[in-house]
């Protein structure tokens, strides 16, 4: 090859070198210049709408959290509030890629970090997942601090200041805050917090960092008033406990109402629970049996039997009934007397609590007439409070009624009550023969407080002769003498019955019973009193269940400062004393 043909060639190959360095530093300039032209056409002509879109991505419309309503007794002292909690929740995107981070948290919130680890990966195309809810505050926030993907939301737990001593009226709420039992549940709407909307801007970590708009306020809950005095709540709760332990009894129930309105001032069970600690608390134990559990009130519906009788005009306090010889046949089957009383007056078969004569009467009456009046007193009907999962007993129509029934009818077995509608009965003779509608909600003040009772249901001229009768069980020959209060003239009631099973009566399970009514002369209290399966200790409602009656309402009548109607009796009390 020629020199010069190798020169030629090497000419050529520079020039295309030189060519394609040109074509790539065009191509480099153009793509430059592209970029500057793109940036600022988006930094000049799309500024506003960039901007915009931005900050749509950051805007959050989240709930702002509200109290729920709390739930007082009648002076406001607190039964149910709401505190603020915080629950931690985090993004599964973000966390996810801080394993580390991760494991830290779980371990304070005592999570097992695999589970959490698997339960956020199959939930990662959510953005909002829950670690732990409703955590004290500090402490939440002491875990949350500095970690990317952790944040946090308040909220409001409920809390239970009087515990176990109220748990059956109040009840609970689960843990979005909705009533599960008592007076949670039966006013939810009314107690109900309504969250209200805001649009926020948030930054990359969660965090509020603009507020722009409020959409919806937030509204607290209603608070309720509860015709409840925790001062006799604390009490009544207190007595019942003890009798049971004392009498190892299987269950108990009391309620002391304002014989005036129909207010319940205390409703207790036993056995309870603490509504602050209820994860472990057996089912039983939640039901408030005061109003959803009945039983055979036995004897404590003498007093009804002969109020029946007596508005008939078929017989006044006076008249005499035989018992001889201290049993009497019906059906083929004996009603039967502790003893052979003979001969005994309307007060007297009350005072020595008479089968054959609570029968005698009841048998002198038609099934109809003695099914009304006992329907009129409200038994086999609701109370009136609106209480979720109260019983309104058991009480057949007299066209069911056999012999046998017509004459156990009178001394309380073949029906079936609560102890709060026996109260309820009670009251109607307190009230002069005026039926009350029961409530667990303060009322408002009235002039005349008998206004409020919703209608009339037995003579008051047989009221006032029940109560005078009644006044004699609680005296030195009656069975209710544990029931008497010094100084003041009390009315009242035993119940002693046999515990019904399938095809008869246990022999050896018994309901004690009591009913009372304070002051006589001017009757502002009821209580009653069920102990269920007392094995202990007697078993009789005169020995277990009027004690109770006997300590509340001592103490009931001196704090509601209720002037004694017996003076004669304090002033031999005070001299015995001395």
């Amino acid at each position: 090859m020629k020199r010069s043909d190798r020169v030629n060639k090497g000419d050529g190959g520079a020039v295309f070198l030189g060519m394609r360095h040109s074509f790539v530093l065009l191509v480099l300039i153009s793509l430059l210049v592209g970029l500057i032209t793109r940036a600022l056409y988006l930094q000049v002509v799309e500024q506003d709408f960039l901007t915009d879109q931005g900050v749509q991505r950051q805007i959050r419309t989240i709930e702002t959290p509200a109290y729920r309503g709390a739930i007082l007794d009648r002076f406001g002292t607190p039964l149910a509030i709401s505190t603020p909690v915080d629950s931690v929740w985090v993004n599964p995107d973000e966390i996810l890629g801080n394993l580390a981070a991760l494991k830290q948290v779980a371990g304070k919130l005592k999570l097992d970090y695999r589970d959490t680890v698997s339960m956020l990966k199959q939930r990662a195309d959510r953005e909002f997942v829950y670690l732990k809810r409703q955590l004290e505050p500090e402490f939440a926030r002491a875990l949350a601090a500095g970690i990317e993907g952790v944040y946090l939301q308040r909220e409001y737990h409920r809390y239970y200041p009087a515990g176990e001593v109220v748990s059956h009226l109040v009840g609970f709420t689960d843990i979005d805050d909705k009533g599960q039992e008592g007076l949670e549940l039966s006013y939810q709407d009314w107690l109900r917090a309504e969250p209200g909307v805001r649009r926020v801007i948030r930054n990359r970590r969660g965090e509020v960092v603009e507020e722009l708009a409020q959409v919806k306020p937030a509204e607290s809950g209603n608070d309720i008033y509860t015709s409840i005095d925790m001062r006799l709540q604390y009490i009544a709760y207190r007595s019942l406990a003890r009798a049971i332990q004392y009498h190892a009894a299987k269950a108990g129930s009391a309620v002391l109402l304002d014989a005036r309105n129909g207010e319940i001032l205390a409703i207790v069970n036993q056995p309870s629970y603490n509504p602050n600690r209820r994860r472990t608390t057996a089912t039983l134990k939640l039901r408030n049996r005061a109003l959803t559990d009945v039983f055979e009130p036995g004897s404590a519906i003498k007093p009804f039997t002969l109020a029946a009788a007596i508005d008939r005009g078929h017989y006044h306090r006076g008249s005499n009934i035989d018992t001889s010889p201290g049993y009497m046949m019906v059906s083929g089957h004996p009603v039967k007397d502790i003893r052979n009383y003979g001969v005994l007056d309307l007060s007297e078969i009350l005072s020595k609590s008479s089968n054959v004569g609570a029968s005698r009467i009841a048998m002198s009456l038609e099934k109809k007439q003695l099914w009304e009046s006992f329907k009129s007193y409200g038994f086999g009907e609701l109370s009136g409070v609106s209480f979720p999962g109260e019983s309104s007993g058991y009480f057949r129509h007299y066209s069911q009624w056999q012999s046998l029934d017509h004459a156990t009818m009178g001394f309380g077995y073949g029906m079936s009550l609560s102890i709060t509608q026996l109260a309820r009965a009670y009251a109607v003779i307190a009230n002069r023969g005026r039926l009350v509608d029961l409530s667990l909600i303060r009322k408002e003040p009235v002039r005349r407080p008998m206004n409020e009772i919703s209608r009339h249901v037995m003579k008051a001229s047989t009221a006032q002769q029940m109560m005078k009768m009644l006044t004699e069980v609680v005296g030195p020959k009656g069975t209710a003498q544990a029931a008497a209060v010094d100084g003041y003239q009390i009315a009242g009631k035993t119940g002693t019955a046999k515990k019904s099973i399938a095809g008869g009566y246990q022999e050896d399970d018994y309901v004690a019973v009591f009913a009372g009514i304070a002051p006589a002369s001017n009757p502002r209290l009821v209580m009653a009193i069920m102990i269920d399966e007392p094995t202990q200790n007697g078993y009789y409602g005169g020995l277990v269940a009027a004690p109770v009656f006997q300590e509340v309402m001592s103490n009931a009548l001196r704090i509601l400062d209720i002037p004694p109607d017996d003076l004669p009796t304090l002033a031999r009390s005070k001299g015995q004393g001395a």
